[in-house]
């Protein structure tokens, strides 16, 4: 399926309308917006805009509260909790992580427990949203369970991402996204929108087996086998258990239940470089890296070696000025 290619403006406006349409207060809906977009944008369309209707289903049926009062909660110099109200996952995140920035400026280090949230969108947005004020920043959300553990047949854990953002003088932020399962389920949402085959290693059918039909899939796989599966338990350990959430196949699915809070934990920190090393040195020598990195001699097949988030930088830069690419379905359902 074609996609069309829409300004960021344009997108905006529509998905603002959606949501505000859904009772959203209009504040919150510009900065779901904003997340949304921002996945689009970088060509991670799984956590884009797609999403919108799902989200202005759950508003309508009461999933979601369309105007939380926030509560933060510190529990010391250098930590919090965040009590979302039920809210928009984008929302409360972004907000607990502006108080975590605020945390590390001041004290060296920032963390944050979020508590009563509900799906967040790409982790990306808020670790950028720390490197931008020259601070490294961590992300771990977990999800309603779907990941096959390694040796399992049934699922326990959800796709459980995690994400690290560093800042760099010249260069563009080194940004570290990934889920523990070998693809968000969004990508498969994705592709049963677009059509067409999956890779067989993404995820299984209702009785265990690989499938390569997006539409087939009922299961995922952890990526690397016990690797993913280890590192899956650990995301749901801190943003469900040391935050006093729903953990593993406790959390309340997210397609399902439309009329029910989800209670989504998260968990977010933020570190100071300067409290460690000279600050300026810390970016020149997070420059050198990525230079050095880029004139490692290419295997054959690629044109240049890439660090972590560049590839998606590079989609942005081709959005800035040819649109953001957006399936026909969605399009139709954001414009009508």
């Amino acid at each position: 399926m074609t996609d069309i290619k829409v300004s960021q403006e344009k997108l905006k406006e529509l998905v603002v309308n959606k949501l505000t349409d859904a009772s959203l207060v209009r504040e919150h809906a510009e900065i779901v917006a904003d997340v949304l977009i921002h996945a689009d944008m970088r060509g991670v369309s799984s956590h884009g805009v797609l999403r919108t209707e799902h989200y202005v289903k759950r508003l309508n049926e009461g999933g979601m509260n369309p105007n939380p009062e926030f509560k933060i909660t510190e529990t010391g110099p250098c930590s919090a909790i965040f009590d979302g109200d039920d809210g928009m996952g984008h929302v409360v995140t972004k907000e607990a992580m502006d108080v975590a920035i605020e945390m590390a400026k001041k004290n060296g280090i920032g963390m944050v427990g979020i508590t009563n949230s509900s799906h967040c969108g790409a982790l990306s947005y808020f670790v950028q949203q720390a490197a931008e004020h020259n601070l490294v920043g961590m992300a771990l959300t977990h999800t309603d369970s779907i990941v096959v553990p390694f040796g399992g047949a049934k699922p326990y854990f959800g796709t459980n991402p995690i994400a690290y953002g560093f800042p760099a003088r010249k260069n563009k932020p080194v940004i570290l996204d990934m889920a523990t399962s070998n693809v968000a389920f969004g990508k498969v949402l994705h592709a049963r929108e677009a059509g067409g085959e999956i890779p067989s290693d993404w995820g299984v059918d209702e009785k265990g087996q690989p499938t390569t039909n997006p539409h087939d899939v009922s299961y995922l796989l952890p990526f690397a086998g016990p690797k993913g599966y280890g590192l899956g338990m650990v995301v749901d350990i801190m943003s469900g258990i040391m935050t006093g959430s729903s953990f593993g196949p406790n959390i309340a699915k997210m397609y399902g239940d439309y009329d029910k809070k989800r209670k989504l934990g998260h968990f977010i920190f933020t570190i100071n470089p300067a409290m460690f090393t000279n600050i300026d040195d810390f970016l020149d020598s997070m420059d050198q890296m990525i230079d050095e990195i880029h004139q490692v001699e290419p295997a054959e097949g690629f044109d240049k070696v890439l660090v972590p988030g560049e590839p998606e930088q590079l989609k942005e830069e081709v959005a800035l000025t040819e649109g953001v690419p957006v399936t026909k379905s969605v399009y139709e359902y954001l414009a009508n």
